[in-house]
């Protein structure tokens, strides 16, 4: 694997992203307090974990990914040189090129979300599971950017490293379409738990699934619903475990997502952490 070859770039470009768009954002949490989900200070005061445990947490992942993206890409050999994308450029017109990558998106969504809600719901179910893997997870009571991807390292190998594979191979998307895609579920999984509800951001204009959303299932009474990531919010809504929210004006400065649990809790109630 060359160094600048396409593979390397899919599983450097990625990582690099969850950091630059992480930092973008622990810098604009400096000064727009009044666009926080949750005050500065319980970041410290309620999150169960130390961020200097979280970033070492998220490196191990990273490691991990890039080890599994790697054995992939060699199994599969050398499918992504300059030779091989341009004469399948010229095989295929444009429009049928962009057709074809839009539809191995649409494939690799559906598996990523798919996968991601049955196992994050199992893991809240699951009492053993819940207590001693995904509970590491929502040590993070508080959200932030950087902490997207603190899981258990059993849980960043299943449910984010072996998902992401899946989707890979069932969407048969090239190593260099994976660039655009991996480095989209990154920066969507670092927004949602950045903590901001910023006007005119994209993904809560193009995505239900939001950082609102992700913030009602870090609250404790929430923690039964909102399974759904990275991008739709179609499974909670088909099996009843979709809460709705309001993002609102919090006494005393900022904003808060407060769930409406009526419909919600009715839907769920035997579900258990």
């Amino acid at each position: 694997m060359e160094l600048f070859s396409d593979e390397a770039l899919a599983i450097v470009v990625p990582i690099l992203v969850y950091w630059v768009y992480s930092a973008m954002y622990v810098a604009l949490g400096q000064f727009m307090d009044k666009y926080r989900l949750h005050p500065r200070k319980e970041e410290g005061s309620k999150n169960l974990v130390s961020k200097r445990d979280v970033v070492m947490g998220v490196l191990l992942q990273q490691l991990v990914q890039a080890a599994v993206a790697t054995i992939i890409f060699t199994l599969q050999g050398d499918s992504s040189s300059t030779a091989a994308h341009g004469k399948y450029m010229k095989g295929s017109s444009s429009s049928t090129s962009y057709l074809k990558l839009a539809l191995q998106f649409a494939v690799a969504m559906a598996v990523l979300d798919g996968w991601q809600y049955a196992w994050h719901r199992y893991m809240h179910t699951n009492r053993f599971l819940y207590r001693h893997v995904h509970s590491w997870h929502h040590r993070l009571v508080v959200p932030y950017a950087f902490g997207a991807q603190y899981n258990h390292p059993a849980e960043g190998l299943l449910l984010d490293t072996l998902g992401g594979a899946l989707a890979f191979l069932a969407s048969g998307m090239s190593p260099r379409a994976s660039i655009i895609f991996f480095s989209l579920c990154t920066a969507k999984g670092v927004d949602d738990h950045c903590g901001l509800w910023l006007p005119g951001n994209v993904f809560h204009l193009c995505f239900w699934n939001n950082t609102a959303y992700h913030d009602v299932h870090h609250q404790l009474r929430g923690s039964r619903f909102n399974f759904s990531q990275p991008f739709f919010v179609t499974w909670d809504k088909v099996f009843g475990t979709h809460m709705p929210y309001v993002v609102e004006e919090r006494p005393g400065g900022g904003l808060q997502a407060r769930p409406l649990l009526i419909s919600a809790a009715s839907n769920n109630s035997a579900d258990k952490n």
